[in-house]
């Protein structure tokens, strides 16, 4: 009897004691990992206060989103310093001013890769321009086609493509296509993945397939990089996937704008290595080029460097060349994005830039394919345009194209929007450039969007119902931790 009664004691007591302890167990040792592995301020205290506020649940997260799982595996898995340097030259561009000379040491810093010289950089806009190019270089190719892709839709637009392929397979030349297993793949529905492995002589690969549980934890690893070199003479390259809704630009509810650069040249080679580098990462296997180093010749006068950036890299290296470049702007921003949620200190950097004299425009979608986009974006609004900030919102299609320019000179484009997901979540590639014919280009390009856009104004942002503003400012605060 007593010894029973001592047993209940003791059981109900452990029962007493343990779940508190459990709880305090897991919310300090959760929150010692997250102060001593998170850089990011906000992105610490959203997890701390969630793994306090629910121990449980909060660990949970943060065990499969939080932890950083990203950069160990990418750093694991990819050759540590890729060897670029290879393909440095010592020059920098000629006849620049003493403040691009500064901004170029500084963006050699960021990322330690030369201005390669020697390229042609064409614009080309919509699938309707883009894609008759894209597959007559494919048809014409010898050596080897690689082709990234964040979404390759499986359409009667991209079946063209599947046709070219074959017809450079026929030529003898070696077809290496990466698609992202979010981005284009669903999980019971993987149409393209069929009919790429029906085309024999085609290598294709997913960057981490959606196989759930499996891959949750790596759920924000995205590859969204829109790469495509040919014979390693000429390159496709900028933010267009490949999908049918490229070319349905009259069509307001389904078709895409967009816009992806035609590239020769020896920038080429860093291309390559991109992909290269990506190719492993998702194979495992040693990659095997047959067209390394093609591109000798000069094809044009442009001077540009790749700049990829990914969650395997802390520094944020796009992130960090875009907010130098707004610091040392003199006299014009241009940024043409679908998503546009940087964080503070690139909002405050372009209210300095317009407070300083330089006139910035931003060009965004009215309306993106995400609503609650659309509500993370305007908490923004207000702040900007109250600092002379010139926002346009463009009407339907959306528009997907990403430029951004600084004084007529310098262009920066690619695969990266400007919101946190591209900075610190997605492997992006862009490109950075010293050209004033093409930034004339991108500017007269971004000027007929202006004509058809909507001017944001102070009265407009002042007048959002209250309620809205408070779901706004809610879905603001949702925007992804990194």
């Amino acid at each position: 009897m007593i010894i029973n009664t001592f047993s209940n004691f003791i059981n109900s007591n452990i029962r007493t004691f343990l779940a508190p302890g459990i709880y305090v167990a897991l919310s300090v040792g959760t929150t010692v990992h997250i102060l001593l592995h998170k850089d990011d301020v906000k992105s610490s205290i959203g997890w701390i206060a969630l793994v306090f506020l629910s121990p449980f649940l909060g660990t949970i997260l943060y065990i499969f989103l939080g932890i950083n799982r990203v950069k160990r595996k990418g750093t694991r898995l990819r050759k540590k310093g890729i060897v670029y340097k290879k393909y440095l030259t010592e020059n920098v561009p000629k006849n620049l001013s003493e403040k691009y000379r500064q901004f170029i040491t500084f963006g050699y810093n960021v990322y330690p890769q030369n201005f390669i010289f020697g390229n042609s950089i064409e614009p080309l806009q919509n699938g309707i321009e883009a894609y008759p190019e894209m597959i007559k270089t494919i048809q014409t190719a010898k050596k080897e086609i690689l082709i990234s892709s964040y979404i390759f839709d499986c359409d009667s637009e991209t079946d063209k493509f599947l046709e070219a392929f074959k017809t450079a397979i026929k030529n003898g030349a070696t077809v290496k296509v990466l698609i992202d297993g979010i981005g284009t793949l669903k999980l019971f529905h993987r149409s393209i993945e069929k009919k790429l492995a029906l085309i024999k002589g085609l290598e294709y690969s997913i960057f981490l397939p959606p196989y759930i549980p499996v891959t949750i934890p790596f759920v924000n690893l995205r590859n969204h990089r829109k790469i495509m070199v040919i014979d390693g003479e000429t390159a496709f390259f900028g933010g267009m996937n490949l999908s049918k809704k490229n070319v349905l630009i009259d069509d307001h509810k389904n078709g895409i704008l967009d816009i992806t650069f035609k590239i020769k040249g020896h920038v080429i080679n860093q291309m390559s290595y991109v992909f290269e580098d990506d190719w492993e990462f998702a194979t495992g296997k040693k990659f095997q080029s047959l067209s390394k180093d093609l591109s000798d010749t000069e094809a044009g006068t442009i001077p540009a460097r790749i700049i990829p950036d990914g969650p395997d890299n802390k520094s944020g290296t796009i992130e960090r060349i875009a907010h130098g470049a707004i610091n040392v702007a003199a006299e014009k921003i241009l940024i043409v994005t679908p998503y546009f949620l940087p964080e503070n200190n690139i909002l405050a950097a372009l209210e300095m830039a317009t407070m300083r004299g330089v006139d910035v425009d931003i060009i965004i979608p009215d309306k993106s394919d995400y609503s609650f986009m659309d509500w993370a974006v305007e908490p923004n609004f207000m702040r900007l345009v109250k600092s002379g900030v010139k926002i346009y919102r463009t009407p339907p299609p959306l528009d997907h194209s990403k430029i951004f320019v600084v004084d007529s000179e310098w262009v920066f484009i690619g695969s990266a929007n400007w919101d946190v997901r591209s900075f610190k979540l997605n492997f992006e590639s862009n490109i950075e450039i010293f050209s004033k014919n093409l930034a004339k280009e991108l500017i007269a390009i971004a000027e007929l969007k202006k004509r058809k856009a909507k001017f944001t104004t102070v009265h407009e942002c002042k007048a959002l119902p209250l309620l809205k503003r408070i779901r706004n400012n809610m879905y603001r605060l949702l925007t992804p931790y990194g």
